[in-house]
């Protein structure tokens, strides 16, 4: 078995972060993004949208997607549960881990793929327009959030669950994408900062 990783891109991160989480120690096969790796054959042939991480299992089988990776190595190691113990549980992380990829990685990512210029090559045509806008997306997806996370530890029950690495996988990506954390979510700014202290985040 082996980790097909990105580095600092947010989608491997999430898995490192779930392993790092779980105590599950994968080889990792470093892929260098930057000098487009991914797109070689070595990636290509394993998944053909040319995107990481892939999980190659010992009989060669591929899987792809950082959620369907994880929740691959959730059934093995159930404990800790990070997709929830019940069926309600369960329905709860799911429409969180929905909620958080939809509107505050995925809008992050297009302001830091269609704004910033280590990305010309890489996203074609880069449209600045666009890029700006879901700047705005995240600020407004942030004040919804602020509230919910009034009286919460975590996005959901009282423990950490594979939402809450999206969020702070997503909140660290916003650096990068020129995206300031407005100052009317005071919820949100201590969530975040109480997720990155987790030791997982460095994986």
């Amino acid at each position: 078995m082996k980790l097909f990783d990105g580095g600092m891109a947010p989608n491997p991160r999430r898995v490192r972060i779930y392993l790092a989480e779980k105590g599950i120690d994968v080889p990792l096969e470093p892929v260098d993004m930057g000098a487009l790796e991914h797109t070689s054959e070595r990636v290509s042939k394993r998944n053909a949208l040319k995107r990481l991480p892939v999980l190659e299992l010992d009989d060669g089988t591929i899987l792809t997607e950082s959620i369907a990776i994880c929740r691959y190595f959730e059934e093995l190691n159930p404990e800790p549960p990070l997709f929830g113990t019940t069926a309600l549980e369960r329905a709860q992380v799911e429409m969180w881990q929905r909620q958080i990829e939809l509107h505050f990685l995925y809008p992050t990512a297009q302001a830091f793929r269609h704004t910033h210029p280590a990305m010309k090559d890489w996203e074609v045509p880069q449209v600045e327009e666009w890029g700006i806008a879901n700047r705005g997306r995240v600020a407004d997806y942030l004040r919804l959030m602020d509230q919910h996370l009034a009286d919460r530890e975590f996005l959901i029950t009282d423990r950490f669950t594979v939402a809450d690495i999206t969020a702070m996988v997503a909140a660290g990506f916003m650096k990068p994408a020129r995206i300031a954390m407005p100052d009317d979510v005071p919820n949100v700014t201590s969530y975040v900062e109480r997720m990155q202290a987790r030791p997982s985040y460095k994986a």
